[in-house]
């Protein structure tokens, strides 16, 4: 946390580092109560606080676009060129102020956005650096590869009649694939299968708020959905919907049931991109013929959700 005492967008107000450290450390852990908790504390009243954090991101000349960005919020988008404005004249008071200013939702949208970009921060001078996910997909759908042709790291079902619901609850296994935006930039992404017999585009349109997808461009971003992964391990953990309060929207749509250990190109393309795409449902994952006939009809839904190291 020293590095935020450097930076100008507090324009010379004490700063709450343990706060700050606190924060980070909650998002990186992924602990989604801790980190609603210490968001609410530093919107409230460590604005000097906030200000550092989201400027350490959002003042770095890698990140100058996300004022046209889809994948951050609107108070992100209108804030980012006062943090550019005070990295480059090292006078935050415009950039300050503008905090200082924000209702209480925008401010906590504005540091959602930073602690993404924090919770996932390494090394080097791009750890900052945002996904534009404002481009299209190769509207032929050609742009989609399965990972290895077969999807390694999928649970093998029965095509031959899928099992009952457990619990009553529809279960899907999950293909590995990637994706290609028109600027070469490849996106991991997930193809959600039926495992078992209540699976399908109803009980997905019931269970998630994904947008309809035809293949042709990328949804939106919805922060409320989480890939959670591994580390360890390097594994798929859960896909989850996260409420207001930071807790699981239970059941989860999907919890792995065994670990398998993802192929490390893939593993390592979830790790810069930290989004994924996660379209579905398909009956049979290792048809591709079959997803582009489901896009084609409409069947598909999908969304952008971000991923969690854990």
């Amino acid at each position: 946390m020293s590095i935020l005492q450097g930076l100008h967008h507090s324009a010379g107000n004490t700063l709450n580092l343990d706060f700050a450290g606190r924060l980070v450390a909650a998002a990186r852990s992924g602990c989604g109560p801790c980190q609603t908790s210490l968001m609410s504390k530093v919107v409230q009243r460590h604005r000097a606080t906030l200000a550092v954090l989201a400027g350490a991101v959002y003042g770095l000349e890698l990140n100058a676009g996300a004022q046209h960005s889809l994948s951050v919020s609107s108070a992100t988008r209108s804030w980012s060129p006062l943090a550019r404005a005070a990295a480059e004249s090292g006078d935050g008071t415009a950039a300050f102020a503008a905090v200082v200013q924000m209702d209480e939702t925008q401010a906590a949208d504005l540091l959602d956005d930073a602690l993404t970009h924090w919770a996932a921060a390494g090394t080097g001078p791009d750890v900052f650096q945002l996904l534009d996910l404002t481009t299209d997909l190769d509207p032929q759908g050609s742009a989609t590869e399965w990972v290895d042709g077969t999807g390694p790291g999928s649970i093998p079902v029965g095509k031959a009649g899928l099992p009952s619901d457990p619990d009553g609850v529809p279960a899907y296994a999950v293909m590995l694939a990637t994706t290609h935006m028109p600027d070469g930039r490849p996106l991991p992404m997930l193809i959600l299968e039926c495992e078992t017999a209540g699976a399908g585009p109803a009980d997905l349109r019931r269970r998630t708020n994904w947008q309809a997808w035809d293949g042709s461009q990328l949804p939106e971003p919805d922060v409320n959905w989480r890939l959670r992964v591994d580390i360890a391990t390097k594994s798929l953990e859960c896909l989850v919907q996260i409420d207001p309060d930071g807790y699981d929207v239970l059941p989860r749509l999907r919890d792995a049931s065994e670990t398998v250990a993802l192929p490390e190109p893939f593993w390592d393309l979830l790790d810069r991109a930290q989004h994924v795409l996660i379209a579905g449902p398909v009956k049979d994952g290792e048809d591709q013929d079959a997803f582009q006939r489901a896009a084609d009809t409409g069947e598909l839904l999908a969304v952008v959700a971000r991923v969690r190291f854990m």
